[in-house]
């Protein structure tokens, strides 16, 4: 059961605000993986990037979040999970939150968050690997308020654990849950039915329901908020395909069926969106497709990947989101790492523009005209966004990271923030003006 910890007047506060050099959730303050800051080098290093510290973590594989000067990481260390706050310039530790965690992998993998934290005016939210939800203060990391989605919705345990990063709309933590009707699991994960919780919202400051909504399981997506045809509206890439959303009151504007129909498998890649179009990737089964919707929320098809040869479609993406810039995606296409590769594809036709082959599986970040791309072994690879061509701009190992890297890189007020296994490592990307 939900445990409010918060008096009234804490709800009072003044609001913190986040800056434009804030990095506070998921793939960066719009969700798809784009820096506004400037002032890149205009001669790469031939030696590297300054290293300005780094730290050792736990189990896990969740990116850094920063904001307001603090950067917060969220990993396991035993059987505790921990929230640690630390100066993002200096590394300097502040103050952790932990609490105790038993959760087991199926398949092996580290059994750390793999959800980010996200900052939100004077909180920070965590989501679990284990499904518990917590939100604490921003400034000390005292408890406020939590919540066992497990216990409380019923969600059968997912291949990897809970992976997806809630998302704040205006008074609301949407938070995607999934969970099922309470009973024993089936034996073949098709079977799993919905009990109508996808998405449930909770007022931010207090934990208290508002509304669960979607006939639909939890995938390793994170929701999307977009405006589109005027209106908002909340984008998730569930297990079984696109639910979208109206955020304030939970109602469903339609549902894209969009998976693999092996049951190992999983969505992780955010949806692209441009205007009214979609593009969804996974690497298990049909590809992509790319939607347009129109004003009475239905989705036209523009091109698939569907019913194509596993080698002739035109992107297959696992958790890494693609980046669009100027009309093309720029993405990592691939499900393990001797097939991976890194490609360039027209975003409104599907048209495959060049492959850069074995570079392993990746992650990117787009800033100041640069892709960024931090491949699992610890090589970054500063790109030129060119359908033309592949154009490398430089190239530096990484020392200090270790396979995996699976998390993406983070920027904020000019450090780039990269996590291999057990340690996170921050980097002067653009000189610092101070």
């Amino acid at each position: 059961m939900l445990r409010v910890l918060l008096s009234l007047g804490c709800m009072l506060l003044t609001t913190w605000l986040i800056s434009a050099a804030d990095w506070p959730t998921f793939l960066g303050p719009a969700g798809t993986g784009t820096s506004p800051e400037k002032g890149l080098p205009q001669t790469w290093p031939k030696h590297g990037l300054k290293k300005l510290w780094s730290c050792e973590l736990g189990w896990g594989y969740a990116p850094p979040v920063v904001a307001g000067g603090k950067l917060y990481h969220f990993d396991r260390f035993g059987d505790n999970a921990r929230l640690t706050c630390r100066e993002a310039r200096t590394g300097r530790y502040l103050w952790k939150f932990e609490y105790p965690t038993a959760y087991e992998d199926y398949y092996g993998y580290e059994p750390g968050p793999r959800a980010c934290p996200v900052v939100d005016g004077d909180y920070v939210y965590l989501h679990g690997v284990e499904g518990m939800l917590h939100c604490l203060k921003r400034t000390d990391g005292q408890l406020v308020w939590k919540l066992d989605t497990q216990k409380e919705y019923h969600f059968h345990q997912n291949f990897f654990g809970v992976a997806s990063v809630p998302v704040v709309v205006e008074d609301l933590l949407i938070v995607p849950v999934g969970g099922s009707p309470q009973g024993r699991r089936p034996l073949d994960f098709r079977q799993v039915q919905s009990n109508g919780t996808a998405l449930v919202a909770f007022e931010k400051a207090t934990g208290k329901v508002r509304w669960a909504s979607g006939q639909e399981l939890a995938s390793y997506t994170s929701p999307l908020v977009v405006t589109m045809h005027g209106q908002k509206v909340l984008l998730y890439f569930a297990r079984g395909g696109l639910l979208a959303v109206e955020p304030r009151q939970g109602k469903v504007l339609f549902h894209f069926p969009w998976r693999a129909r092996i049951e190992e498998s999983v969505n992780a890649a955010n949806p692209v969106v441009v205007g009214s179009r979609v593009l969804l990737s996974e690497c298990y089964g049909p590809g992509s497709v790319l939607l347009d919707i129109d004003q009475q929320w239905q989705p036209r098809v523009i091109w698939s990947d569907a019913g194509k040869d596993r080698w002739d479609r035109s992107l297959a993406a696992h958790w890494c989101t693609p980046i669009y810039v100027d009309g093309y995606l720029y993405a990592c296409s691939g499900r393990e790492t001797p097939e991976a590769d890194l490609r360039c594809l027209d975003y409104n036709t599907g048209e495959v523009q060049w492959v850069q082959k074995r570079t392993g599986r990746c992650t990117l970040l787009f800033v100041d005209r640069h892709l960024l791309c931090l491949n699992e072994f610890g090589t970054l690879i500063v790109l030129k966004p060119n359908p033309q061509k592949y154009e490398e701009a430089a190239r530096y190992e990484i020392t200090d990271l270790e396979y995996p890297c699976w998390a993406p890189p983070v920027l904020s007020d000019g450090i780039l923030y990269l996590r291999g296994r057990g340690r996170l490592v921050a980097l002067e990307l653009i000189p610092s003006r101070k």
